[in-house]
């Protein structure tokens, strides 16, 4: 009906349709009666009406017909009171378009926008995050000063929002609250700098967007975030992706040096500099060392910095954008900032864009024709996509032409010449003349074909049209200019056509180049004279000009011929109409004809107007665009625009790298300084220390003769001693001469220790060689516990004092080191842990735990930690051999890194056949999974005997969700469809961190994120080791250190995305305050469901 309406109104004057929607108005349709003529004409009234009813369709169909009116450009801000009112609409619909409807107008209606500013700020804490979004969208577009402190308040809550919608929407209100009040800065960069730090695509865009227009040259901002957009740079939306790679363009010219260094570009200067050297040693031995040392640094190789090669190489994907703007971005960065043998990938990609509308052929075209400029060789592969065809605008043409003429070399001008002769017969006269233009271009800049380009100029002098005529004179006189004496026929010719041609400009250079080379020609150039002396009054100015240049140079080279010639055009021109030709006249007088007082200037007459000029030089027209970024509307412009950032020069020398690490230093790092802070201290006297290991070694020997895996007790012996080593930070470091005198059966240990402190700048992350150096380090103070190991021997991890060194490695040496895989694991042949097989290895353990009591408390009195827990694996029905025939399938999650992908859940599967033939050939056949799934194979089972059991292991990437992996395990007795769903708890591995930081990342993951629950524990569950154990049997979690006792706490990470979990439980009395907070809100959820469920049984 409103669509009737529309189309049924006539003249455009915006008068809407009868309320009855039948499409006729409520005035006669006739012209003179109609709204442009009509006083009384009540505008917009059946839309006033039905915004101010009772009922939300009408409301819902006239904001609908009031957005279209503005999509259209028409005028509906008198619409401003009724739709306003309809803010506190409770339909989301109607609220939706209302605040669409806000955010054009209430720039222009700021009063009545401020008498609803109460309205917005309620809005701000609406559950939708859509109408937090457009509450905060036109709260910032009330350009009043006045609500700049509610528009700041607004902006620091919505970069909290745990919607990125909002927090996007924040970002775009930042540049237009500093427009409003500049004085806000300070307080802007804090939010900015939150903004800058969130890990989500969708607001990456705008938070750097926000930086370019506020604060660009606060470039510490982009440090510690640099990596992580530059990895982001794929994911972020397309928009985002051109404000951040030109944001980066900028800060890799101020943070890199340049990659293209003259000493870095020809990889065999050391060679040849290195004979060199030799040679001189040989003839010559005075040689200074000094000079050799200066000229070596010089010519050192050039090596990329790690970060400049992480930009380059995350954005070369984005050159298969279906954005022109992404491509251009990319273009332009490889342009500026890569090395030159690496620009020409992006040749490829830009030639793809000229597949696209006229308007991006322009651009690109624009930024190609600058890059041929200093890099021929990219685009010569693709000469024949820049042939001009006939569908081609005027200016793509001459682009296309001006590429062609830049890519022109000796091996490919034939072929480029031949198609500028098909351009010179274009109907287009600006077209043919530019392709001359370009003829000439070809012809100065290839010697090899300059002959070949005048013989053709001088032959389309004869065309018939003016304009092509008139070029190619133009053109052969800045040829002849480069060598006039091989060429004098062309002038003879070009003399003789003076009077057919009748473009000013044509005819004023062949009157410039006879009066240039008169001397050639001298029986011509006075002819010449004589006949534009003749009708010296009816020429153009430009040809006048000419005519006088002429007469005074051959005056002064044929007098006697001349120089009455010359008076009669002098006295001619002191009378014209043109003031330039009068002044021109007076001032060449003077030198040709002699007064009463004769000019100082005369006798220099000759080296005055007859001096030889240099050859004019053909540059490409936008040869100086190079001087703007590429790809900016300043480099397609040729002139600096509002808002244009100039592009900084390379710094000579690269600042400091490391203000881009940004690695999160874990719980024990403070502690891990001190004993890094000792080094210079005095070394214990080498008998103590010996007497400590041996001691220590002799009670090893005894306790170990039953123990098969000592790799693995060499890592309880590692984890045990950090607690110790916390507690005894006074002690004194061992030095390397010290490692030298324990015994030879520790010299392996004592190897790989050492190894650790001579690399412990470079290898921080790694906690197991932390935790071998501080073993290393600190010794001495553990003297005093010395006889404890001979007094009782009844768990190893009490045995053991703190010697990092002191374990027998005579048994097999592991492939796979646990200690690069996570934290240390508990000794699974300890006395202390006799239940602890090889199936509980991977049983998750404190982070930074120290050494295990009997009773599983940490020894400590720093953090609850509780130790010696064993995670009995589930087991999981997959095949029942009363539906196979006798085969019987069972799997468990073995809780381990999965060897064929770190995203995969590892499964261990047992098959049994209780049947009465064997099974063979079992394998995974057809597989149904889910978009993002993934399943990893076990290796095929040829086969397996009556009543033999067989043991696989198969890796499933459930993507994060507890949907079913389904497949058919097949085998040539038949084929069996099942299904794996794992439970929420396994899709995770534990994740270390200290306390400081588990309550951070707890901080930010509030709101939605965030499940808390009170849970009544049962009596069993309600001691420290029950708590715990039920956690972990639930989840995949790992104990973080707690300096509360009552306070427990759990991180892990999702394996599919790495996504954080956090779990932490208080105890208060019988109940416990359970908060699970996780970004992925249904793992939350069913974690929480999972812990409840085992803490109350």
């Amino acid at each position: 009906m409103a669509g009737n309406g529309f189309q049924a109104s006539s003249y455009a004057n915006d008068r809407p349709p009868s309320s009855t929607g039948s499409g006729e108005g409520d005035i006669s349709t006739d012209p003179a009666s109609s709204g442009f003529f009509t006083t009384d004409f009540k505008k917009h009234d059946d839309l006033k009406t039905m915004l101010d009813s009772n009922k939300d369709s009408l409301k819902l169909e006239a904001m609908k017909r009031i957005i279209g009116m503005v999509a259209k450009g028409k005028d509906a801000s008198d619409l401003f009171p009724p739709v306003v009112k309809n803010v506190v609409s409770k339909n989301l619909e109607v609220k939706k378009l209302v605040y669409v409807y806000l955010t054009r107008y209430a720039e222009e209606q700021q009063d009545l926008a401020l008498l609803s500013i109460s309205t917005f700020q309620r809005a701000l804490k609406d559950p939708n995050q859509l109408i937090r979004a457009s509450a905060l969208r036109v709260l910032s577009s009330i350009r009043v000063p006045v609500i700049t402190p509610i528009m700041m308040l607004a902006i620091k809550e919505a970069v909290m929002d745990m919607s990125p919608y909002v927090r996007k929407t924040a970002a775009h209100a930042i540049p237009k609250l500093y427009s409003l009040d500049p004085e806000t800065k300070e307080q802007l960069i804090e939010v900015l700098d939150r903004l800058l730090a969130d890990k989500t695509t969708l607001v990456a865009g705008s938070a750097i967007q926000a930086f370019v227009e506020i604060c660009p040259e606060r470039i510490d901002l982009i440090h510690k975030n640099y990596r992580k957009l530059c990895n982001l740079l794929v994911d972020v939306e397309e928009w985002g992706q051109v404000v951040i790679l030109n944001m980066l363009t900028h800060y890799c010219r101020t943070q890199f040096i340049s990659p293209n260094q003259d000493g870095a570009e020809e990889s065999e200067r050391p060679f040849y500099e290195s004979s060199e050297k030799d040679s001189d040693e040989e003839g010559d031995d005075e040689h200074d060392d000094s000079e050799k040392k200066k000229k070596a640094e010089k010519l050192a190789p050039y090596v990329m910095d790690h970060d400049h090669r992480l930009l380059l190489r995350q954005s070369k994907p984005l050159l298969n954008s279906r954005n022109a703007a992404v491509v251009m971005a990319v273009a332009q960065l490889y342009h500026h900032c890569a090395p030159k043998s690496e620009v020409g990938i992006v040749a490829k990609s830009l030639i793809r864009l000229l597949r696209s509308h006229k308007e991006i052929q322009y651009v690109v075209l624009s930024n190609i024709a600058t890059m041929t400029d200093k890099r021929k060789g990219m685009f010569e592969p693709y000469l024949k996509s820049f042939y001009v065809r006939s569908c081609d605008p005027l200016h793509v043409k001459l682009l296309k032409l001006e590429i062609l003429t830049s890519l022109a070399t000796e091996t490919n001008i034939s072929t480029i010449l031949r198609e500028f002769q098909t351009y010179v017969t274009s109907s287009d006269k600006d077209f043919a003349a530019a392709t001359i233009q370009a003829i000439g271009r070809c012809a100065s800049s290839i010697a090899e074909v300059t002959d070949t380009c005048l013989n053709g100029l001088v032959r389309l002098m004869s065309n018939r049209d003016e304009a092509v005529v008139a070029e190619s004179v133009v053109v052969i006189k800045k040829l002849l200019q480069m060598r006039p004496s091989e060429h004098k026929s062309i002038i003879c010719h070009m003399a003789k056509m003076v009077d057919k041609i009748t473009v000013p400009m044509a005819r004023a250079s062949i009157l410039w180049l006879i009066g240039e080379y008169s001397e050639r020609v001298p029986k011509i150039a006075p002819d010449v004279l004589r006949r534009m002396a003749k009708n010296f009054i009816n020429e153009e100015d430009i040809v006048k000009l000419q005519i006088l240049n002429l007469a005074v140079k051959l005056c002064i080279t044929n007098p006697k011929q001349t120089k009455l010639l010359c008076q009669y055009v002098l006295n001619l021109a002191k009378y014209d109409q043109n003031y330039d030709i009068r002044d021109r006249s007076r001032f060449l007088r003077q030198f040709v004809l002699s007064t009463d007082k004769p000019c100082a200037l005369a006798k220099y007459s000759k080296k005055i107007f007859l001096a030889t000029k240099p050859a004019p030089v053909l540059e490409s027209l936008t040869k100086a665009h190079d001087n703007y970024q590429l790809g900016s509307l300043s480099h397609l412009l040729n002139m600096k625009t509002t808002g244009y950032q100039e592009l900084p020069e390379w710094p000579s020398v690269a600042p400091d790298p490391t203000v881009r690490n940004v690695e999160v230093p874990p719980a024990w790092k403070e502690e891990r300084e001190t004993v890094k802070g000792k080094k210079t201290k005095q070394k214990q006297p080498s008998t103590d220390l010996k007497s400590f290991y041996s001691s220590s070694s002799e009670d090893e020997d005894d306790d170990d003769d039953d123990d098969d895996d000592d790799s693995s007790e060499e890592e309880s012996e590692d984890e045990s001693v950090e607690g110790k080593d916390a507690s005894e930070e006074s002690g004194e470091e061992e030095e390397e001469e010290e490692e030298a005198e324990e015994p030879s059966s520790d010299s392996s240990a004592d190897s790989s220790d050492s190894s650790d402190d001579s690399d412990e700048d470079s290898s921080e992350e790694d906690s197991s060689e932390d935790e071998s150096e501080k073993e290393v380090k600190k010794p001495a103070k553990a003297a005093p516990v010395e006889e404890k190991p001979k007094k009782t021997s009844k768990s190893k991890a009490e045995a053991k004092p703190s010697s990092g060194g002191g374990v027998d490695t005579g048994g097999p040496d592991l492939l796979l080191d646990l200690d690069d895989l996570g934290p240390a694991l508990p000794n699974p042949a300890a006395p202390g842990n006799p239940s602890m097989g090889a199936g509980n290895l991977l049983t998750p353990t404190a982070a930074g735990s120290g050494r295990s009591s009997p009773s599983g408390f940490a020894a400590t009195a720093q953090s609850n930690i509780v130790q010696g827990i064993t995670i009995s694996p589930k087991e999981y029905e997959l095949l029942n051999r009363l539906s196979t025939g006798g085969l019987s399938v069972t799997y468990k999650y073995t809780r381990t890194i999965s060897a064929f992908s770190s995203k995969m859940v590892s499964l261990e599967l047992t098959f049994l056949n209780a049947g009465d033939k064997p099974f063979t050939c079992l394998k995974i056949g057809d597989k149904k999974i889910q978009p993002g799934m993934e399943i990893h194979d076990f290796p095929e089972i040829a086969s397996l005997g009556v009543g033999s059991t067989s043991m696989a292991l198969m890796g499933i990437n459930f993507n994060d969700t507890t949907q079913a992996a389904g497949f058919q395990l097949s085998c040539e007795q038949g084929s069996f469809p099942v299904s794996i769903s794992a439970p929420v708890g396994e899709l995770m591995q534990p994740h270390t961190m200290g306390e400081s930081e588990f309550k951070s990342q707890q901080g930010k993951l509030g709101g939605m994120n965030e499940n808390k629950e009170t849970v009544a524990i049962a009596e069993n569950n309600s001691s420290p080791e029950g708590l715990c154990l039920c956690v972990r049997s639930v989840a995949n979690l790992l104990q973080v250190p707690s300096s509360q006792s009552d306070v427990y706490l759990f991180a892990a990470q999702t394996l599919a995305t790495s996504t954080l979990v956090l779990v932490s439980i208080k105890v208060q009395g019988k109940s416990s305050k359970v908060t699970v907070n996780c970004e992925k809100m249904v793992i939350g959820t069913m974690l929480m469901k999972d812990l409840k469920k085992a803490l109350v049984a």
